[in-house]
């Protein structure tokens, strides 16, 4: 069954591609191939037929590197993720640039730096906020959105911006001025994350927006020492660990955290906000079973979103770099041997429909596992925001699916706008 996916999923791209070409020419195959849904079928025929890849092209431009490997079968992706020994993170060059200096946890291998850093930050960023706190804020001011939003909306902006921005202004305690900080973060997760060709544009701009970044952050954390106050927000805990002597906890290491827990907060809700309702509003039978769940406050009304976020992740790639020459897969048809320096291409988008671990994977379905779902990441460098994630995604989406008649605007209106960056800016629906 593998084999005869692969071989359909290839007839399907060249067909596909053919029509794609004949109608816009080169200029329409690149949103062509980087559209979830044309990557799970590439992904597909590698599955197949080469499911360890391992090139000596470099594709990965922003990070050191010495060729390119693509790894799709989940029990691969799995493997290369939880060995931090053989494939490291590689963000540490980058995340220093926008630190002005020193690393965040994400770009960190194992060590006493990484223990410290999170550690601590757990215990400013407390796992029962985020029921008690930021899911309850969350809810009620999706909720105030869409009800004042008169039956029309332009989501990006108004609700998938604003609510994880909100997060960060009343959780976090370091929201800064809303558009600025949207502009901001946004900007440096681009940099740090997707700049696979190292623009030096790109790279230009996230200087500014990081020192812009900085210079707030570090304005914001005097302040606060200078009027302190009680409320339950990552900055104060921050500080008060500070008071108790906590290791890491000064004020640029306060500083470097929070800018990193920044980053990843506001762009990261957003798109995949954005990305799971585009995909719903493609599959109506499934939208009007989500719309129903969301009216009657169904729990099953998330697994809509995380199963739409299968079929269209915000990420379907992580990658990371061989510290040594190694092998995946050993000792199976499948093995391939990884050179010292090979960028590895974690294809969790493809681990997700791999036959061999996902339980009928090409449909959609929810009654799945939470373990079939690589959506923030796995091992030792999982989204440090998983469970904020996973509680306010849906609490923003719900009132919004849960509108009678919710479509899109007419026109390009009613498709998402990126604005030539990979992030959603704008995406027009209508409501009765």
């Amino acid at each position: 069954m593998v084999m005869a996916e692969g071989l359909a999923a290839l007839v399907w791209l060249i067909a596909k591609g053919a029509g794609v070409f004949a109608k816009g020419g080169k200029a329409a195959l690149a949103p062509f191939f980087t559209a979830a849904a044309t990557q799970e079928k590439g992904f597909a025929v590698l599955r197949a037929f080469w499911p360890n890849l391992s090139l000596k092209a470099v594709l990965m431009k922003a990070y050191d590197n010495t060729g390119t490997s693509v790894v799709t079968r989940h029990e691969d992706c799995i493997d290369v993720l939880n060995r931090n020994a053989d494939f490291e993170v590689v963000y540490g060059p980058r995340m220093r640039k926008l630190t002005g200096g020193e690393n965040f946890f994400l770009g960190m291998q194992p060590g006493w730096d990484y223990t410290r850093d999170t550690s601590a930050m757990r215990l400013a960023a407390r796992r029962p906020d985020v029921a008690e706190v930021v899911l309850p804020r969350a809810a009620q001011l999706a909720d105030e959105i869409v009800t004042g939003a008169g039956g029309r909306i332009d989501a990006v902006p108004e609700l998938f911006l604003q609510v994880p921005w909100d997060m960060t202004d009343t959780y976090f305690g370091v929201g800064g001025e809303r558009e600025t900080m949207q502009d901001w973060t946004t900007v440096l997760f681009w940099y740090l994350f997707e700049d696979l060709p190292a623009d030096p544009e790109l790279d230009t701009r996230a200087m500014r927006c990081a020192a812009g970044l900085r210079d707030y952050l570090d304005s914001a954390i005097a302040d606060r020492k200078a009027a302190p106050d009680d409320r339950p927000q990552i900055l104060n805990r921050c500080l008060a660990l500070q008071g108790a002597g906590t290791p890491g906890m000064d004020d640029l290491g306060i500083r470097n955290n929070l800018l990193g827990l920044l980053i990843g907060a506001i762009p990261t809700i957003s798109k995949a906000c954005c990305l799971a309702l585009d995909e719903l509003l493609n599959r109506p039978e499934e939208l009007a079973a989500a719309q129903r769940a969301a009216r009657s406050n169904d729990p099953v009304f998330e697994q809509f979103i995380w199963e739409a976020l299968r079929f269209n992740p915000h990420n379907p790639v992580i990658y990371r770099r061989a510290l040594h020459d190694t092998v995946v897969a050993r000792s199976t048809l499948r093995e391939a041997k990884i050179r010292k320096g090979q960028i590895v291409f974690a294809a969790t988008l493809s681990a997700m429909f791999d036959r061999y671990r996902i339980s009928d994977p090409n449909s959609f379905r929810t009654d799945r596992p939470w373990e079939d779902y690589i959506i923030w990441g796995y091992g030792m460098h999982t989204c440090f925001g998983a469970a904020i994630n996973k509680a306010v995604i849906p609490a923003i989406l719900k009132p919004l699916i849960a509108q009678p008649n919710l479509r899109r605007a007419e026109g390009p209106a009613g498709q998402i706008d990126t604005g030539g960056t990979p992030h959603p800016q704008h995406f027009h629906l209508l409501y009765d």
